[in-house]
């Protein structure tokens, strides 16, 4: 059985692990008065109460968030990315920081999506929040599956990965061929009932060419950007920091690039857009809706304050405040080029 924990006020988690560095102390924000802004906006027909969701992989299916606020306080939760059957993800060393980010190839550890199904979704649903699931395969059968358990099971929304190798295409990742990503966003599509969300790869030439693919196959809605590739080695044993010698980037040093990406993939195709990428201000989430997001997703940020979804919802409401908006849609789009 799970241990309940209660945390005070100022919630004091976590530790250095070596017994010489105090642990960190998040203290609750104080909600600022924005009830005059209408928060309010819709991710393909999704109606979310604010535009602020968290990422898939850094809020897991949200137990632990949950026992420092209300869940509900949320947009929307995309899940812990979810396979058809349970995986145990990559051998550690797996997570390294980087300056302004982190790497990791965690693998997609996961229970499977009948687990989620029987043990975790019961969970979320006592909260008001809408719930995405993500989901991950290695043939576009793998991912009809899926849609089919998920959209029966009752989720929102479907976020397709096509981050993913393609076992019948030499391991090629889905996303980084628009043939390949129409095909597997066409059987996601043909498979669920809910709205079918395309998470797109920034580690291609032309991001719009796989946008166009799967705005042509069907997708509902892009999210996007997945983590960027890259690498660190230890200058001492000269290995690779992690064991799988490349992993994904994430953290405030990408969001230029999922900036300019959301920019571009709003110009060329006329999908609702969750925005991500480096989100960890008010600020930074303004930037991503008025490059075009209808909706953000809070990611990284979450290991350094697990309140900065929250913090990120506030100062989204306090930067609409100053510029006289009663209603926060309105700046989607909202960039004017030079």
């Amino acid at each position: 059985m799970r241990e309940a924990y209660h945390f005070l006020p100022d919630a004091t988690v976590g530790n250095a692990g070596n017994g010489c560095k105090s642990a960190p102390a998040f203290p609750v924000p104080e909600r600022p008065d924005t009830s005059h802004i209408d928060m309010a906006v819709e991710l393909a027909g999704v109606h979310l109460k604010n535009p602020v969701a968290v990422a898939s992989g850094t809020f897991g299916f949200g137990r632990e968030y949950g026992e420092f606020f209300d869940l509900s306080q949320l947009g929307a939760i995309c899940c812990k990315g979810l396979t058809l059957h349970s995986r145990e993800g990559n051998p550690p060393p797996r997570i390294a920081e980087t300056p302004m980010g982190i790497l990791n190839s965690v693998g997609l550890q996961n229970p499977g999506v009948d687990a989620f199904i029987a043990g975790e979704l019961p969970f979320l649903r006592q909260y008001d929040v809408k719930v995405i699931a993500n989901i991950s395969g290695n043939t576009p059968e793998e991912y009809g599956i899926m849609c089919g358990k998920l959209s029966e099971a009752g989720v929102d929304m479907i976020e397709v990965n096509i981050s993913c190798p393609n076992v019948k295409a030499g391991g090629l990742a889905y996303g980084t061929r628009p043939d390949l990503a129409a095909e597997v966003t066409r059987e996601a599509k043909r498979h669920s009932s809910v709205p079918v969300m395309v998470k797109l790869s920034p580690n291609v030439t032309d991001i719009t060419e796989i946008a166009k693919a799967v705005a042509g196959a069907g997708a509902d809605a892009l999210s996007l950007i997945n983590t960027l590739r890259g690498m660190r080695i230890d200058v001492n044993t000269r290995r690779p920091i992690l064991k799988m010698n490349t992993g994904g980037l994430s953290g405030p040093a990408v969001l230029p690039v999922a900036v300019r990406m959301v920019w571009e993939v709003s110009n060329a195709v006329d999908l609702p857009i969750l925005g991500m990428g480096g989100v960890s201000t008010g600020e930074d989430a303004a930037q991503l809706m008025l490059a075009g997001a209808s909706a953000v997703a809070v990611g990284t940020a979450l290991f350094d304050d697990p309140y900065t979804p929250l913090k990120v919802r506030d100062g989204l409401a306090e930067l609409a405040a100053r510029q006289g908006l009663d209603r926060l849609r309105t700046l989607t789009g909202g960039v004017r080029p030079w």
